[in-house]
């Protein structure tokens, strides 16, 4: 399946880019980085993914299940959880270094790293044995790419 995935076009768009902020859309992890000619390109994940850095995870998908102290019962609906907390912490260090990416790769089973600056470093890994979008690379009003391919 890694043969039908576009790695080279994945890599071409990422690397080089400005890591600008990680968030969320509802319970899909979204990355932005600003693009070489000042476009936004994004990642979007529906898949378990985390962000570590020396062997620490410092985000994982897994924080959007718990809600912060004292959040209440709509803590997902406010953006109250834990995972909330750490990409407000994380977009301000990353206002601040502005890093770049320095190399992506793409795994046989859709694996996906994305290394940038400051010894940061995306996985994202699939779970799903059946065709349901795990992640899409894509460039806003532009060219996207979609693990497992053929489904956009």
């Amino acid at each position: 399946m890694a043969a039908e995935i576009h790695v080279d076009e994945i890599t071409r768009i990422l690397t080089g880019t400005i890591v600008r902020s990680v968030g969320r859309a509802v319970d899909m992890g979204v990355v932005e980085f600003d693009g070489l000619q000042g476009e936004t390109v994004m990642v979007h994940m529906q898949c378990p993914f985390r962000i570590v850095r020396h062997g620490r995870i410092l985000l994982g998908s897994a924080d959007m299940r718990y809600a912060q102290k004292d959040a209440g019962p709509q803590a997902f609906d406010e953006f109250r959880m834990i995972y909330d907390a750490q990409t407000t912490t994380f977009n301000r260090v990353l206002g601040e270094l502005r890093p770049s990416v320095d190399s992506v790769t793409v795994g046989q089973s859709g694996e996906l790293t994305v290394n940038w600056e400051q010894a940061f470093r995306l996985e994202v890994f699939p779970d799903c044995s059946g065709r349901i979008e795990a992640w899409r690379v894509l460039i806003r009003g532009g060219a996207r790419h979609v693990f497992p391919p053929g489904l956009d």
